[in-house]
């Protein structure tokens, strides 16, 4: 792999010992998948920043690259196992606590932004079109590849670290326009009506392709909303990093869609993903927010509530940006009358909620996959409006 002088300088440790190692983990995977060069990157969002996923030894870990690195390039954290400002009212422990504030103060002294969200774009961090990257949260790679058209690979916790640092990653996968060409044709012959219905069916096609690209024909009309959802879903069912709807996303008039395999999902088939994410009949909880809720999404939830009591707790997971907003709008004073929280910084996948509940309800296929595992969770799937129903 070819290297420039600055990059060469890196490897052999003249910008210090953390970034040697930072650039030789780059050059390892960059020869793993044969890429020829390294290219900048405009902007990082890093994960592995809740103590419940990366635990003491990855503490350690940071805390000994924040003595003597920073990052190059603007990076975002994904979420925290905690609200950081509010952890005390979601009933985590002092002693998670104190390690969850420990790993941000170590990402701080390197330089990057405590943004704490698996919705980057919604916050602050907004890549342009065909604008290279290095992001690593499943969902906002996805968000960012499909919908946006910008170019990332699915990066780990330390090679989106790795680049932050250097400023640069290795060109290969996604990052290659040849690359970015869809697998299959998916014929979506039933009418997608909210998020819920968008997650069902990411949640059947990732299942279905794995890790390759799908083509979707027959979307009508779909929301930035619908699109997260969508991607979110594909991406934790299989490892589906970039999606192709036609009409709607950039990169669909651009690639090639004859001779290649075809899958069809109907009323069916979202049906039998429904009753498959259902592993529980009565929640303690009803949470919202995995990727985090948008600001569009938190008016709709705020009107279906005004002016009700909630039988059931239930929160909203977002950004500290976008609860800021609400706050001001006026958005989280409603939300709590009717008996809801909004919870920043963290969503119910990365925080301990096994510790506070045994069955969360929730409106995302991501969600729904992964808590089960994670968080030892039954679960109830349902949209949006019959959970607050």
């Amino acid at each position: 792999m070819y290297l420039n002088k600055e990059q060469e300088a890196m490897l052999n440790g003249e910008y210090g010992s953390i970034v040697s190692k930072m650039m030789r983990l780059l050059v390892r995977l960059g020869d793993i998948y044969k890429a020829e060069k390294m290219i900048p990157v405009a902007s990082v969002q890093v994960a592995g920043v809740s103590y419940k996923s990366i635990g003491d030894a990855g503490l350690e870990f940071l805390q000994d690259i924040a003595k003597e690195a920073k990052v190059k390039v603007l990076t975002f954290l994904n979420p925290a196992g905690m609200d950081l400002e509010n952890w005390k009212e979601m009933g985590i422990s002092e002693e998670f606590a104190k390690k969850q504030l420990a790993i941000i103060e170590a990402f701080k002294k390197m330089g990057i932004v405590i943004s704490a969200t698996c919705t980057p774009y919604l916050a602050g961090n907004l890549p342009r079109y065909k604008q290279h990257i290095a992001w690593s949260e499943s969902s906002a790679v996805s968000f960012a590849n499909s919908v946006i058209g910008a170019r990332t690979n699915r990066e780990g916790g330390p090679s989106a670290l790795a680049a932050a640092i250097t400023g640069y990653t290795p060109y290969y996968g996604l990052h290659l326009d040849e690359n970015r060409q869809p697998h299959y044709i998916v014929k979506v012959n039933v009418d997608l009506n909210n998020s819920t219905d968008f997650a069902a069916m990411g949640y059947y096609i990732g299942k279905e392709i794995k890790n390759k690209i799908p083509y979707f024909v027959g979307i009508k009309e779909a929301s930035i909303d619908d699109l997260k959802a969508l991607g979110a879903a594909m991406a934790a069912s299989g490892a589906v990093a970039l999606y192709h709807v036609e009409n709607i996303t950039p990169d669909a008039e651009y690639v090639a869609k004859e001779g290649i395999e075809k899958i069809e999902f109907g009323e069916k088939e979202l049906k039998e993903t429904y009753e498959k994410l259902n592993s529980g009949e009565e929640e303690d909880i009803i949470i919202f927010g995995c990727p985090h809720a948008s600001l569009n999404e938190i008016i709709k939830i705020a009107k279906l509530v005004e002016g009700k009591k909630m039988k059931k707790q239930f929160w909203i997971c977002t950004s500290r940006a976008v609860k800021e907003i609400a706050k001001k709008m006026g958005l989280e004073e409603k939300i709590r009358e009717a008996g809801g929280k909004i919870i920043a910084d963290t969503c119910m996948v990365v925080s301990p909620i096994e510790n506070l509940f045994s069955t969360t309800a929730v409106n995302s296929a991501k969600a729904a996959h992964y808590l089960p595992g994670f968080c030892k969770q039954k679960v109830v799937f349902k949209k949006m409006e019959d959970l607050l129903r």
